[in-house]
């Protein structure tokens, strides 16, 4: 990839549009740290810090460091995905959406492009008054002598404005830039959480290297106090640090090896004679990706793996502690369906399973490529075309789509299970974010090979 970006800036146009890209995320991070106004930041961080397995860890990672701060650019690109996702599924569901992207041609695109705009800012409007709605009864606005109408106005406003702008902002990236603009903003976004990765492991050597005297242990206040206990959390052996390092890098290219993994169904096609011409007569293969799927069934599974915290986060009720004997039936289901507990972990696990068949089967019908294999005279060789096609692509897909499935599952399990290990969630980079930010670089990456091959492509007169 380095040797690609080293060949693209060598070409004026390539440079331009890799500079038009650069420039553009830098005004995203510009605005994913200026504050929004009334909102008071401090309350604001201490009070996601205590929301940990909640639905705020999934936006967290959608949106990077913004989301924490309630900046300008709070919202990021998540009210334009869930809008994507919202209008691919109606697509296939309505018939009339299903034949305006099917049949309308450029005009049909361009319609569905508009629907999803509009469906972006009405998703906008109603997670932005969601936050605010939280940060109000939460008592984290610093409003001061301001009307409280006109507070939640501003604050309403500037969240959908700023996911607004940064809707616009990923098209021009696309248009004028490098790669999907959406997916750029959502690499920069994860990549911005890198700096506070590795504030977190200096500041937890730096604790290890405090002695531990009787003087600290009652500075907390005993060693049976929760102080004490946070403090032994916070504290990490410097050994560690290579060993997440090697277990990071070894992730990535894990996941890179699964990203460009795919199985190739061989087709041939019958030569026909048209006039005087003979066409067909070649080979081809359907590519099949293992991960067909991409990180959709961890955000789902996710969401709803986390919805029971969230509805307990929102009612007050908090995890019972250990030993606690008058905890009551909510505090003690928290405490078991922690999001670093064994019960979450394997509901986490057969969610994703179940998404990633839901999701190819959306995504890919053997039964319509084999009606269009034989419309075009194609075959797979030792199956008769039409329902025996159909059935063995159906059986491929469902083998390949479960060998993806274990990869999501395993990828989204990991970042759990080191956090317990290493006994610090914060450190723990998670799945969605390693496949999100890989699988931004390789097609950014293959974007800009394909456009340098077009420049150095060469006639066969030359």
């Amino acid at each position: 990839m380095i040797q690609t970006l080293k060949n693209a800036w060598k070409v004026p146009e390539l440079k331009s549009k890799i500079l038009f890209t650069v420039f553009a995320l830098l005004i995203f991070r510009l605005g994913s740290v200026v504050p929004t106004p009334f909102v008071d930041g401090d309350k604001l961080a201490a009070f996601l810090g205590n929301m940990s397995g909640t639905i705020f860890d999934l936006l967290g990672t959608m949106n990077g460091t913004a989301f924490s701060m309630a900046a300008v650019f709070a919202l990021g690109v998540q009210p334009y995905i869930n809008s994507s996702i919202i209008i691919e599924l109606l697509t296939v569901a309505i018939p009339a959406l299903e034949r305006l992207a099917k049949e309308g041609g450029e005009e049909g695109r361009k319609k569905i492009a508009a629907i999803t705009r509009y469906t972006t800012v009405a998703i906008a409007v109603l997670q932005g008054y969601g936050y605010y709605t939280i940060m109000r009864t939460n008592e984290l606005l610093a409003v001061g002598d301001v009307n409280g109408f006109w507070a939640g106005f501003v604050i309403v406003t500037t969240f959908v404005a700023g996911s607004a702008f940064v809707m616009w902002l990923g098209e021009q990236i696309t248009e004028k830039g490098i790669g999907n603009g959406i997916s750029m903003i959502l690499f920069a976004g994860i990549l911005s959480r890198i700096p506070n990765m590795i504030s977190s492991m200096g500041q937890g050597v730096s604790m290890w290297q405090i002695p531990i005297t009787e003087d600290l242990i009652a500075a907390y206040g005993g060693a049976e106090s929760e102080g004490y206990a946070n403090f032994l959390a916070s504290r990490l052996h410097p050994a560690l640090i290579p060993v997440i390092v090697i277990g990071l890098l070894a992730l990535v290219v894990f996941v890179v090896y699964i990203q460009n993994a795919e199985r190739r169904i061989p087709v041939q096609y019958a030569k026909r004679v048209v006039g005087r011409k003979i066409y067909g007569g070649q080979s081809s293969h359907i590519p099949l990706k293992v991960n067909m799927s991409g990180v959709l069934p961890i955000i789902f599974a996710q969401s709803i793996a986390s919805l029971p915290a969230t509805i307990c986060a929102f009612a007050g009720i908090q995890a019972a502690k250990p030993g606690q004997t008058d905890a009551t039936f909510w505090e003690n289901f928290l405490r078991v369906f922690d999001a670093n507990g064994l019960i979450y972990t394997v509901v986490y696990f057969l969610l994703i399973l179940a998404f990633s068949y839901f999701y190819s089967t959306m995504q890919f019908d053997p039964t319509e490529v084999a009606n269009n294999l034989k419309k075009n005279g194609g075959f797979v060789p030792g199956f008769r075309p039409g329902k025996p096609t159909a059935d063995f692509i159906r059986k491929v897909l469902s083998k390949i789509t479960f060998f993806g499935a274990m990869f999501l599952s395993v990828i989204a399990i990991v970042p759990i299970l080191s956090g317990n290990l290493v006994g610090r969630s914060d450190l723990a980079v998670g799945g969605t974010s390693i496949i999100i930010a890989v699988g931004v670089a390789l097609e950014t990456s293959k974007a800009l090979e394909a456009q340098l091959m077009m420049r150095h492509y060469k006639g066969f007169l030359e």
